[in-house]
């Protein structure tokens, strides 16, 4: 595949998660997901959860910060600036143009209704990736150690307020430090 195929098809994924991904950062991350991981296959599951925690480290809004990663990572720093313009054009122009709209028409119920009708689609694309999450983290942690590092994860975020950010950076520091196991092997006298 030529360079100017890759930037194509980097523009044309991240085209479409600016087009589509309706509510924000959050709800682009399924968008990303399945251009990333199952229609052009620049990285595995493993790889795009490693993306999205620093990138929830990071401050700043995640669709930009992984498209800027994933840009680069697939076609260098021109790619990084062609997925960022991708995702984040489409942002721009549905801005203005609903801005322009809500502040002519903002009382009518149709502009209302727009609104509302999103939220349980986005309701779902969330649903279907905190699933897919949690089917990745079980299958590599166990039932119990995902179940009771979700548990603290949300008492820590929604009962304390701790910033999601900092649970997730504490999470990498840990990871990070934890020991390698060892592995023994027992030799053969022969």
């Amino acid at each position: 595949m030529t360079m100017l195929q890759t930037q194509a098809q980097l523009f044309m994924a991240f085209l479409r998660i600016g087009l589509f991904g309706f509510g924000g950062g959050p709800s682009m991350i399924p968008l990303v997901h399945q251009e990333v991981v199952k229609r052009h296959a620049w990285m595995d599951d493993e790889a795009f959860a490693d993306v999205l925690a620093i990138g929830n480290t990071l401050p700043g809004p995640i669709a930009t910060k992984m498209a800027g990663y994933i840009g680069y990572r697939v076609g260098g720093s021109l790619g990084a600036l062609n997925a960022v313009i991708a995702v984040i054009g489409p942002i721009i122009v549905a801005m203005i143009a609903l801005l322009s709209l809500y502040a002519r028409h903002g009382d009518q119920r149709w502009v209302q209704g727009m609104g509302q009708g999103v939220v349980p689609v986005v309701m779902v694309m969330m649903a279907k990736l905190t699933w897919d999450f949690f089917a990745k983290s079980r299958a590599s942690l166990g039932w119990l150690v995902t179940l009771v590092m979700g548990a603290v994860a949300g008492g820590l975020i929604y009962w304390l307020d701790v910033h999601p950010g900092l649970v997730i950076g504490a999470i990498l520091i840990a990871a990070l430090l934890r020991p390698e196991p060892h592995h023994t092997t027992r030799e053969t006298d022969t």
